[in-house]
């Protein structure tokens, strides 16, 4: 079934592995960096500003993406990946340069804004509703492993050979580079645009209408809204949820292994993970055959439900129960709902659809910071009834969305990854 995938989804999912299998040992640990070196206080505020560059570039990168073309937007990100990693490692060579770091990491969201779009766009371009549950569980499988070999990396480098991870992210982003400059193709319909054309669709106003006309859809909009919801319910597990466990777990044994607040989080986190890289193709041939609306709504109410366990409890029973529920929505609603996504956007505006839709985890981070404080007046047993109510709320919104009636999807049953 692999083999069956466009070239340009192969070479996509290979490369969001590599980069996110090294990246994911480095960047988690920014915040230690910058706190390190500059202090709590500015720390944050600088975690803030990246956000909010990529938040902007990768509205840009969609409009560019339908404009420009989707291989080559995606070749300008990768580019300048490279030339930000090199950058990077420059930086940290020696004595640390905070301040260039940060500026690196600001071309590297930049570069992230229009390869993320563009990347997104082309996979829709290619694929068909036969085969895009398929290549979202690969995907999604790939994401998952990817970040979990990347976390084991960082947990044991980051601190004696931080100078060595960035060297295989660079070399790693040269690999990337290759792949996508020789094996991907342009898949952007219709004549190649003029610079002018490029030029006059890329002024504020025009991309401002582009962005309007997604804004206008209200279909589009509910169903964004209702994601937006289910993010600021599981972004909750870098907010209110390692509060409280560090707050009002009680040190329990695991195997005669002691576990406090913290180790119990980072379990939870483990048994998720794990749970999405074994079982993701399993679920993918479950799927076959079903309505993928409903399989969608099956998923975010489990996915609630497990993530209202992990916000009211503190027993650790409980907490791995929650862990198992939750990832087994997550299996469940991640490909069925891209999938779904992927019929509610029209073919001429891909890229600027799929950016505004990229921006739903964003949006979800800013809702799920609210939860530190909100829980420190509800308690933990009202931050579950908020979770279920949020999640019952995201569920109706995303169906409302669903503008077309969707026939039951035949997803071909792969035979391997």
């Amino acid at each position: 079934m692999w083999n069956t995938l466009h070239p340009n989804v192969r070479i996509r999912i290979i490369n969001s592995f590599l980069t996110r299998m090294v990246g994911g040992a480095i960047f988690p640990f920014m915040a230690i960096y910058f706190t390190h070196h500059l202090g709590a206080a500015l720390a944050g505020l600088l975690l803030m500003l990246l956000v909010a560059v990529q938040f902007v570039a990768g509205l840009y990168g969609g409009g560019l993406a339908d404009a420009w073309g989707r291989r080559r937007t995606l070749l300008a990100g990768e580019v300048l990946k490279v030339a930000a990693f090199a950058a990077l490692l420059l930086a940290n060579l020696h004595a640390p340069l905070p301040w260039l770091t940060f500026a690196t990491l600001v071309a590297i969201n930049v570069a992230n804004g229009l390869i993320n779009p563009a990347a997104e766009a082309m996979l829709v371009d290619v694929s068909t509703p036969e085969t895009r549950t398929f290549m979202y569980s690969v995907n999604y499988w790939a994401i998952n492993a990817s970040l979990l070999i990347g976390t084991l990396l960082g947990g044991w480098l980051y601190q004696d050979h931080f100078q060595a991870l960035l060297a295989g992210l660079l070399g790693m982003s040269f690999v990337t580079l290759f792949l996508a400059w020789t094996r991907m193709s342009e898949t952007l319909g219709g004549p190649r645009p003029t610079r002018a054309e490029v030029r006059g669709r890329m002024g504020p106003g025009p991309l401002l209408r582009s962005y309007a006309q997604v804004v206008g859809d209200r279909a589009y909009l509910l169903f964004l809204l209702g994601f937006v919801l289910l993010m600021s319910i599981e972004m909750g597990r870098q907010n209110f949820i390692p509060v409280h466990l560090a707050q009002d777990f009680p040190t329990q044994a695991l195997f005669g292994v002691p576990l406090t607040g913290v180790k119990a989080m980072s379990l939870m986190t483990a048994i998720n993970t794990v749970m999405i890289v074994l079982f993701t193709i399993p679920a993918s041939r479950w799927v076959q055959g079903r309505d993928l609306r409903r399989v969608m709504a099956a998923g975010f109410l489990l996915f609630t439900a497990g993530f209202a366990g992990l916000n009211g409890s503190a027993h650790l029973g409980t907490l791995m129960l929650a862990s198992v529920v939750l990832s087994i929505g997550e299996l469940l609603y991640v490909p069925s709902r891209q999938t779904l996504l992927a019929d509610l956007i029209p073919e001429d505006r891909r890229g600027a659809y799929l950016a505004v839709n990229g921006q739903t985890f964003t949006l979800g981070k800013w809702i799920a910071a609210l939860g530190v404080p909100l829980g420190a007046q509800i308690g933990p047993g009202g931050m579950l009834a908020a979770v279920l109510l949020t999640g019952a709320a995201a569920t109706a919104l995303s169906l409302a969305g669903l503008r077309r009636p969707a026939a039951p999807a035949r997803v071909p049953v792969p035979e391997s990854v």
